[in-house]
């Protein structure tokens, strides 16, 4: 099985038309289509990080020196 990755510009002309293209393509056998747009991380979580990303009051942790990098050594 072969799986292949598009963006589409649902806006366009020729992204409407593939669109339509991949609907009557959907019900022949051997093909499906994944919609993965959807994030797997939960909403709130992703709204939190970013928030903290802008206040700029995180600390960065060295994964080879986590307790180094705590000031904890």
């Amino acid at each position: 099985m072969q799986t292949i990755t598009i963006k589409i510009n649902e806006r366009s002309k020729a992204g409407i038309a593939f669109q339509k293209m991949l609907e009557i393509l959907e019900t022949q056998p051997g093909i499906e289509v994944v919609n993965e747009d959807k994030s797997p991380y939960n909403p709130e979580f992703v709204k939190k990080n970013k928030a903290a990303e802008k206040r700029g009051s995180y600390k960065e942790i060295n994964p080879n020196d986590v307790w180094g990098s705590l000031g904890l050594k």
